[in-house]
């Protein structure tokens, strides 16, 4: 599987870069108490490497938060993915647990400070491609209570058929990982200055986070 990102979108956000990885054989549980104590360890060391009051300055968090301006999203509404989850835990409210597989990626999220999407790759149809929306183009996210109509401006990631994310905040309801997924699709969601590195760095470790915790292997 891959992903072409618009050329329209590389010329308005140099540096823009997004991977898409496959992992097949997953076996997903509702709960596992090694990961809860792993996630308890990562919980620890989050508190002791930010601050509430200047985490916003991380250069990862400002990156994407610049980005979202820019792609027309209010990151003090809409927060970067990770930088929300770090602010859940120095507040001291817990990580929610969904189920094995969105726990363990979101843990690699919150060391990354990389913003990750997941999708039930039997749910997905071709390639991938992250690209403007068409005005007038209906999107259900995760958890929201009915369809939005899309203006035209939003950065949407779409297969050969449909809509399966607002980019890089909001992944699409019928393509969700459950307990049922048993092949994944990951994608690793860059923004302009936010390098390679990083974006594999990122890769390799919720790989490794979600083959400890939900086996499989990681297709290439």
């Amino acid at each position: 599987m891959r992903i072409t990102v618009e050329p329209q979108l590389l010329e308005n956000f140099p540096g823009l870069q997004v991977l898409v990885r496959r992992i097949d054989g997953l076996t997903v549980g509702e709960r596992s108490e090694e990961l809860q104590q792993f996630k308890a360890k990562v919980v620890e060391e989050i508190k002791r490497r930010y601050d509430i009051a200047t985490v916003k300055d991380e250069p990862i968090f400002r990156a994407y938060r610049d980005f979202f301006w820019r792609a027309g999203i209010d990151p003090t509404k809409v927060r970067p993915a990770a930088e929300a989850l770090i602010r859940r835990v120095l507040a001291g409210k817990p990580i929610p647990t969904i189920n094995t597989l969105v726990d363990s990626y979101n843990l690699a999220s919150i060391n990354t400070g990389i913003a990750l999407g997941a999708f039930d790759a039997e749910k997905l149809t071709g390639d991938l491609i992250l690209r403007l929306a068409q005005e007038g183009e209906n999107f259900l996210g995760i958890g929201m209570s009915g369809l939005i109509t899309l203006q035209g401006n939003e950065l949407v990631v779409a297969d050969g058929e449909k809509l399966i994310a607002v980019y890089p905040y909001r992944d699409a309801d019928n393509t969700k990982v459950t307990t049922a997924t048993k092949n994944l699709c990951l994608l690793v969601c860059g923004a302009p200055r936010i390098d390679e590195e990083t974006l594999n760095k990122t890769s390799r470790m919720a790989i490794d986070y979600i083959v400890k915790f939900c086996g499989g292997k990681e297709v290439e």
